[in-house]
């Protein structure tokens, strides 16, 4: 009689121990489908970007790559950035662009190599306290891309130059809380500068590249 119980208990444990197994790989099959389906959903916005946008701080950012001591590239960016731009897809020539980045928010995840680059060798944050581009016309060469020119202030001196731009994504963008949601745009924009002509000489030629790659990748919440 005991051991006919302890057989329909040992039954009974293996039962729900199969149960709970086969429980526990659907929840994770519905888990990995549910990110698979996430992942296969994910795609860029093609909604009209039209309109006078104010640029979203939280995701947008401006980064550089410059050459270091001849054996490769080093990057860092500015961790604060605003602006307002303009797009009319109809009339592109009425496209602008105003954007300024103060100098003393450059990151290069090294204390005191950021507080040197703030110093007078080369930013000199508190003579010149903001780097600003603002544009001057716009030539589409595509439907989403086109070349953006306008004048940069750097370092107080001020040239003209052209970005490369292009529009990654735009529409309504409900399910995002205040301040983010809303009707949003989004470019990505580059172009190489050479920092000798804005007067940073610091460690020229050999220390660091006189080219300087630039990245501004922009996020905007549509105001008009």
């Amino acid at each position: 009689m005991q051991n006919q119980r302890s057989k329909q208990l040992l039954i009974i444990s293996i039962s729900l121990g199969l149960g709970l197994g086969v429980m526990q790989e659907a929840a994770q099959a519905a888990i990995t489908a549910a990110a698979t389906a996430a992942v296969g959903h994910y795609q860029a916005l093609t909604g009209n970007p039209s309109g006078s946008y104010q640029i979203d701080p939280e995701h947008s950012a401006a980064y550089f790559t410059i050459g270091h001591v001849g054996i490769g590239p080093f990057s860092g960016r500015f961790n604060k950035i605003s602006g307002t731009y303009t797009v009319n897809t109809q009339d592109p020539a009425k496209d602008m662009a105003k954007i300024v980045i103060p100098a003393a928010s450059i990151f290069t995840n090294f204390a005191p190599r950021d507080k040197y680059l703030r110093s007078p060798t080369f930013f000199d944050v508190k003579k010149y306290p903001d780097v600003t581009f603002v544009s001057t016309r716009y030539q589409p060469t595509s439907k989403t891309t086109g070349d953006l020119y306008g004048k940069l202030t750097l370092h107080g001196v001020t040239r003209a130059m052209m970005f490369r731009v292009k529009e990654t994504g735009a529409g309504d963008v409900k399910y995002l809380p205040k301040p983010w949601g809303g009707y949003l745009s989004g470019f990505v924009a580059v172009t190489t500068i050479e920092r000798s002509d804005y007067g940073m000489k610091a460690y020229l030629p050999e220390g660091l590249s006189n080219k300087v790659h630039i990245r501004v990748e922009i996020e905007g919440k549509k105001i008009a």
